[in-house]
């Protein structure tokens, strides 16, 4: 959803509204619960990614069942502490290990990207298959090498912007393909490719945020493809859960809009 010089800052929605759309307003439960849940969904999601690795790492087919299960209750969780705070600031304390900044880093992102879509109409979302995980990796890798862009942050992009290509729609701004290029942006960066193809808008995002200062300085390159705070804020707090949990990209990439 990215534009040249600047971006409508209501083009992101499409992509906000996909990541929030779970965890309503109901009562809460108590924080102890709640952290008991998560611990246990943790165990159990990771022996999940680790069955579905074990076929060929990253796996080259869809996410199975349990996998998709297990990320859809930690997506709630998350979606839960996020309507949330004051819950959200009672249960974080009592998790243990690396799962305190795991969910403190997805639980951050969450309340940026719910402050992002504030006000923001809701789209019926139209939903497509997302690329084998396999291929998005080689993807990442390959603009990696080229461009020198974190694959953990293209990673977390292509999350904010369409779930990995699972959503579809074109943007309020008319941004366009699984990382979300107005046309005239495309025209830039998009070295004649296909804007709707992965592989082609994969590497336009790395060249976008090359030629705005990463990966020396990502937050002016991140404000390049939307020039909001919140959405930066998101999109690095998803990267350094990328980066820092080996699991991270397996169950994010299963998460559904």
């Amino acid at each position: 959803m990215c534009s040249a010089s600047r971006r409508v800052v209501t083009a992101v929605a499409i992509g906000a509204l996909a990541l929030v759309g779970c965890g309503g307003a109901a009562a809460a439960p108590p924080p102890q619960r709640v952290a008991d849940q998560l611990e246990q969904t943790d165990v159990a999601l990771r022996q999940a990614i680790d069955s579905w690795r074990s076929g060929g790492d990253p796996p080259s087919t869809p996410a199975p069942a349990d996998v998709v299960a297990d990320a859809a209750e930690l997506q709630d969780r998350i979606g839960l502490l996020g309507s949330h705070p004051g819950l959200a600031r009672r249960v974080i304390p009592l998790l243990g290990g690396p799962l305190r900044g795991e969910v403190n880093r997805l639980y951050a992102a969450r309340r940026s990207l719910l402050r992002l879509s504030a006000g923001s109409r809701h789209k019926k979302l139209k939903l497509g298959q997302r690329p084998p995980l396999s291929d998005l990796v080689a993807f990442y890798g390959e603009a990696e090498r080229r461009y020198g862009i974190g694959a953990n942050y293209l990673a977390a992009i292509h999350l904010v912007e369409t779930k990995f290509g699972r959503v579809v729609n074109n943007s309020v701004a008319g941004a366009q393909g699984p990382m979300q290029f107005t046309p005239s942006t495309w025209q830039i960066y998009g070295n004649g490719g296909n804007i709707r193809d992965p592989h082609d808008a994969i590497l336009a995002a790395a060249r976008l945020l090359r030629a705005n200062g990463a990966p020396r300085r990502y937050g002016p390159a991140l404000r390049a493809y939307n020039p909001s705070g919140l959405y930066v804020d998101a999109v690095t707090r998803y990267a350094r859960e990328i980066a820092a949990n080996p699991y991270g990209l397996y169950y994010l990439y299963a998460w559904e809009p």
